[in-house]
């Protein structure tokens, strides 16, 4: 798919880190596709700012497995690599984790408002059948403990490997996967408001775990796989 025509603006004072989710969004919701070639330029044009900070958030996609570059050939987005998502997702479900069990002591009321409030929407979103939505109103939830736990190096993780999974995790938000996910988000903040820090661990873990039955084997085709990578 081409890149988009236009796009919000984006403020100076976080044109890094926003050049970098901006691109890094298009990958994962499917708008700059597996294979496709992505150039600065046109990267630039579209979010209306310069080649330097785009360059830059391709290095960071490099890093993370997102895109390919080779010496004197087009940057392009990587294939899906099964291999890859599979052991992204075991990181991922246990940073989870382990963001639970920390920030159960420190969650306030307010904070298991915010993640109630996000699991409502999360539902409402998979009724509707508004993937997008869906995927905001779930990070939104997960963002909660993560942020309540304070710890840094488990919010560094997250960010390299999330994006990683969601590529995949889109498929879960449209099937009933999705719907059990919505009870495991209540369970989860029964178990965070009793003060029940293992139970909470327990349930955040199962709800990353249950991503895992939907990645293909590796003798299945991957979703909006092509063929080969465009050099």
């Amino acid at each position: 798919m081409p890149v988009p025509p236009s796009a919000a603006p984006i403020r100076t004072s976080l044109l890094r880190d926003t050049v970098h989710d901006r691109v890094r969004d298009a990958i994962v919701d499917g708008t700059l596709a597996p294979g496709e070639v992505v150039r600065d330029t046109e990267l630039a044009a579209w979010l209306g700012v310069s080649r330097t900070p785009v360059r830059e958030a391709l290095l960071r996609l490099g890093e993370t497995g997102l895109v390919r570059a080779a010496p004197g050939r087009s940057t392009v987005v990587a294939r899906i690599d099964l291999d890859e998502v599979r052991a992204a997702h075991s990181v991922v479900a246990a940073m989870h984790r382990l963001a639970v069990a920390e920030a159960v002591e420190r969650l306030t009321a307010k904070d298991l408002e915010l993640m109630r409030d996000a699991n409502a929407r999360f539902a409402a979103a998979l009724r509707g059948s508004d993937t997008a939505a869906a995927l905001r109103a779930d990070d939104d939830f997960h963002a909660v403990p993560v942020t309540a736990s304070g710890n840094r190096a488990v919010a560094t993780v997250l960010d390299q490997f999330g994006p990683v999974v969601r590529r995949l995790e889109r498929r879960r938000f449209a099937s009933h996967a999705g719907e059990e996910s919505v009870a495991l988000h209540d369970r989860l903040v029964e178990a965070c408001a009793a003060g029940d820090a293992d139970a909470a661990a327990e349930v955040s873990f199962r709800t990353w775990h249950t991503l895992a039955e939907l990645i293909p084997d590796p003798d299945q085709p991957v979703p909006d796989q092509p063929s080969q990578e465009t050099p």
